[in-house]
């Protein structure tokens, strides 16, 4: 056995069967399935147990957050390479054929990621936007991620993510407790600590339900204790030399400015807005701190139509 699909299993009674047989369907077969039922309380268990494949193997557990399942579905891995699949989200048929292929092609690395994609419920799909790749070709070695990531969408998305089970534990696997920006974290130690090969061939789908995501956009709030911010720092501070870092910590302090304007909190989004600042100025930062100022009817106005587009 050569990979284990590791999948955090939370109320996904609708989406898990759609999920399971994408992986089922892969040209590459050389793979288990380890399940990590966090606690569900809907009917997900019992459609993952229609599915009689022998790869297949479901954990239980009581609900303690995506991260938890994540690293009891590592721990539990009988794989050297462990590819991540959220339990709505699904695979075309040569994901991990491609990623086996970059493992054999980049020995070296510890994480192989491919492009990948968004789809909502109605069918409709939108590239990703993914700038300032370091290669031309198919694959190759993603050696500014930080800069990468910075300017685009997010290039190591969790579902199009394969890593090795060595460097996972290497760095403690995701962090439990927090409850957004744990993958941003986890890719940031990653990626200091090792090459990342990539493929620019989007072969995994995030689908995206707009109605649940539009609700949780709008019950999001940051922690205030900002521990992602804090481990993200200390990257930083250890490894100050590696380009773009600093822009990856001003990102995400852009990110809780945002959320922090679009709730009124102008206080708490000045806050962010000066520590983002401090890393790296843009115009969109700059964009968000006259924001600040402005009514925030005018504001949910502006990231209503930014959403859309």
């Amino acid at each position: 056995m050569k990979i284990s699909v590791v999948i955090p299993l939370y109320n996904k009674e609708k989406q898990i069967a759609h999920t399971l047989q994408s992986v089922l369907n892969q040209t590459f077969q050389d793979f288990e399935i380890v399940i990590v039922d966090d606690g569900s309380t809907d009917g997900s268990v019992a459609e993952v147990e229609k599915f009689s494949d022998s790869r297949i193997r479901l954990i239980h557990q009581k609900n303690a957050g995506v991260s938890a399942a994540r690293n009891r579905g590592i721990e539990a891995a009988k794989g050297d390479l462990i590819a991540f699949l959220d339990a709505d989200d699904v695979w075309m048929p040569e994901y991990l054929a491609t990623q086996y292929h970059l493992s054999q092609k980049y020995p070296d690395c510890n994480v192989f990621a491919c492009n990948y994609e968004f789809r909502d419920t109605e069918g409709k799909v939108t590239p990703t936007i993914i700038r300032k790749l370091p290669f031309t070709r198919e694959d190759g070695i993603l050696s500014n991620y930080f800069k990468v990531a910075s300017c685009s969408h997010p290039p190591l998305w969790t579902s199009a993510v394969m890593v090795k089970k060595q460097a996972i534990q290497g760095i403690g696997g995701f962090p439990v407790g927090i409850k957004s920006g744990e993958d941003l974290l986890t890719w940031a130690k990653l990626a200091v600590k090792g090459k990342i090969a990539y493929s620019r061939t989007p072969l995994a789908v995030f689908i995206r339900d707009e109605v649940l995501f539009n609700k949780d956009q709008r019950q999001r709030m940051p922690e205030v204790e900002d521990i992602v911010g804090k481990e993200l720092l200390n990257i930083y501070a250890e490894n100050h030399t590696v380009r773009s870092l600093n822009s990856y910590l001003a990102l995400w302090h852009k990110m809780r400015t945002r959320i922090f304007i679009e709730k009124g909190h102008r206080r708490l989004a000045l806050k962010e807005c000066f520590i983002s600042m401090k890393y790296d100025i843009n115009i969109k930062i700059l964009f968000f701190f006259v924001l600040i100022f402005l009514p925030i009817s005018f504001s949910k106005k502006i990231f209503r139509y930014s959403n859309t587009q």
